[in-house]
């Protein structure tokens, strides 16, 4: 099973609220997920993020893969991505 870290859609319509979450890789994008690991509200200024750092560590310690988004989100908030 390939686990990636990536962002699940919420919210309403234009008013769109992100859950950095740790899904298999086939799942669908708003589907079934393994675990809650942040959340990400681009629409504050500046955008709000929320991370559950030592199991976003723990998942990249596992061989989870992160999304480009998610990669830049982390980079933005100083945590070293695999």
């Amino acid at each position: 099973m390939s686990v990636r870290i990536r962002l699940t859609r919420k919210g309403t319509k234009k008013k769109p609220f992100y859950r950095i979450v740790a899904a298999d890789l086939e799942s669908p994008r708003d589907g079934r997920f393994l675990e809650v690991l942040g959340t990400y509200d681009p629409m504050t200024e500046p955008a709000a993020i929320n991370l559950k750092q030592e199991r976003i560590q723990y998942w990249l310690g596992e061989g989870a893969k992160p999304s480009t988004t998610v990669q830049s989100i982390l980079k933005k908030q100083g945590m070293a991505s695999a």
